[in-house]
């Protein structure tokens, strides 16, 4: 089954994933590089995109092909992405068609794929209580396969441990980057903050994907169940109408929190329904993201 449908990739080739922060380097015409008024050495060209400053046509190109191409020069480098993707026994859940792992790695495949058609560099770190893949960001089609491969290899495996993971990545990482993490997010919220201004602390923009699974947050159990923890097996059985306004509430604090702290800390968090389509939840943050 490949990781990525024909369908979805047609949905999103139009849209583009921009940076709200100045990063090293800059993609065609969305990106804003930190470089201004240096004369620097001239490395290749590339194809002229309507609203491209026409100072930088070489118009001698032109005049051989017929066709407008911008100089590049080296500090124009394309944006580095890493995609983060946990693949702790936690993200085996899923109460639905998919579960949580799933449904992550089909949406770091489709944002691999979008990345990569806007000639952007893309690299992939899948984690569980450790760094178990790290590929460095790289920025030619070829590569697209070695990332799909890399998250059709994946299972879910192991107890989740994201603040190691999170600083062994952030430490890891010597240039500033854009930072893409798809995780469920359960582990005790400090640490996930901790983990993740890290990686504000060395500059890099960080975009947060929380994973859920529809009964996670409404707890719509209708008889006595049995609960296991995936990763350390404790069960407990409930009667869940009996607890579940007690729950609810109890995950709307906790998301909340999490999401009030990545706001103070810079960081984008973007909660992900598993029950709603893969192309949906997709588009409408792509939707969102052209508007800023």
């Amino acid at each position: 089954m490949p990781v990525i449908s024909d369908e979805l990739i047609a949905r999103i080739e139009k849209y583009h994933l921009k940076t709200r922060s100045i990063v090293e380097g800059f993609m065609v015409g969305l990106h804003k590089s930190p470089y201004h008024g240096f004369s620097v050495e001239f490395a290749d060209h590339r194809q002229y995109i309507p609203g491209d400053p026409v100072r930088n046509v070489d118009w001698k190109l032109y005049a051989k092909t017929d066709r407008f191409y911008l100089k590049r020069y080296e500090e124009e480098t394309n944006v580095r992405c890493y995609l983060l993707v946990d693949h702790s026994l936690s993200m085996s859940y899923g109460s639905g068609g998919t579960t949580k792992f799933d449904y992550a790695r089909q949406l770091a495949a489709a944002l691999s794929y979008l990345i990569m058609n806007q000639k952007d560099a893309v690299g992939l770190i899948t984690f569980a209580d450790e760094i178990t893949n790290h590929l460095p960001p790289k920025a030619f089609n070829g590569y697209l396969n070695v990332i799909f491969d890399i998250l059709l290899s994946i299972e879910p495996i192991s107890t989740t441990n994201t603040l190691n993971a999170l600083h062994a990545a952030a430490e890891s990482l010597k240039k500033r980057s854009l930072i893409i993490l798809l995780t469920d997010l359960l582990d005790e919220p400090e640490k996930l903050i901790a983990g993740l201004k890290h990686f504000r602390f060395n500059h890099h923009e960080v975009l947060v994907f929380h994973i859920i699974d529809k009964e996670e947050q409404e707890f719509n159990f209708r008889s006595e169940t049995q609960f296991i923890d995936s990763e350390t097996k404790k069960h407990v059985t409930v009667n869940p109408w009996q607890i579940r306004n007690d729950y609810r509430s109890e995950f709307k604090k906790y998301a909340d929190s999490i999401k009030e702290e990545c706001f103070r800390s810079g960081i984008e968090y973007n909660p992900i329904d598993t029950s709603v389509p893969i192309e949906d939840n997709l588009l409408r943050y792509l939707h969102k993201r052209s508007l800023y």
